[in-house]
């Protein structure tokens, strides 16, 4: 990968800028995982006023548009990591409770949920037990989709000079500073681009991967499958 204009080693900064952003990634769409499964377990399990205020709230942040809301919010207190950080949380965060609280609501009509609520089982045992277990599966899958995303967005807004403040060596840095001798050196450009579609790749993979083991109707099909051909 050589060096950039400075004479920095442009490997060395694309692994630490594996750093940024993989924290930023991980820690914005966790909080925001945990916040929504929290919230869309009360709103599909409790009562029906606060579903209608979850709607609302969560109608009411998914009316603007994403992207002019990440770049206001972002530019007002100033670039860092942790204004990122938390304008992906309010961003991501409505998506996951209204994903958690329709899983909940269909999960909620069969047999095996209205069984042991109608035997006087505890609420808590009941969610814990068979609705958490089959909501986390979806969740985990998206959750896994939006990592890539958030980590393309803090390479773009730190490209445009609103994310990670320098000498942070950001990818989106790494990028900015490659597109002046773009002619000469594009290999500063791919460097920085390179680690974007890894880690798309490997989130895409880590998501179907969860998909597969957390999913209890996925997990009981190999066993059938092994079942019949034991049989035949």
């Amino acid at each position: 990968m050589g060096s950039d204009n400075l004479g920095r080693d442009t490997l060395s900064r694309v692994i630490a800028g594996a750093r940024i952003a993989v924290s930023v990634g991980i820690a914005s769409i966790g909080i925001a995982l945990v916040l929504g499964l929290i919230l869309g377990l009360v709103a599909g399990c409790g009562r029906r006023w606060l579903d209608s205020l979850l709607l609302q709230v969560s109608d009411a942040i998914c009316s603007f548009p994403t992207v002019i809301l990440r770049l206001t919010v972002v530019t007002v207190p100033g670039a860092s990591v942790t204004t990122l950080v938390i304008v992906e949380i309010v961003i991501q965060l409505p998506a996951h409770a209204r994903l958690t609280r329709t899983a909940t609501l269909s999960i909620r009509s069969a047999d095996d949920v209205e069984a042991p609520e109608a035997m006087g089982a505890p609420k808590a045992r009941i969610i814990a037990l068979h609705i958490l277990p089959n909501v986390a599966g979806p969740l985990f899958l998206v959750a896994s989709m939006d990592i890539p995303a958030v980590v393309a967005l803090e390479a773009g807004l730190t490209y445009l000079g609103m994310g990670s403040p320098p000498p942070a060596p950001s990818w989106g840095r790494i990028r900015q500073e490659g597109f002046g001798p773009i002619r000469v050196a594009p290999r500063i450009v791919v460097a920085g681009g390179i680690p974007l579609i890894l880690t798309t790749l490997g989130f895409t993979l880590l998501g179907e991967s969860l998909r597969d083991r957390l999913d209890p109707r996925l997990r009981r099909r190999p066993r059938a499958g092994r079942s019949s051909r034991s049989r035949g």
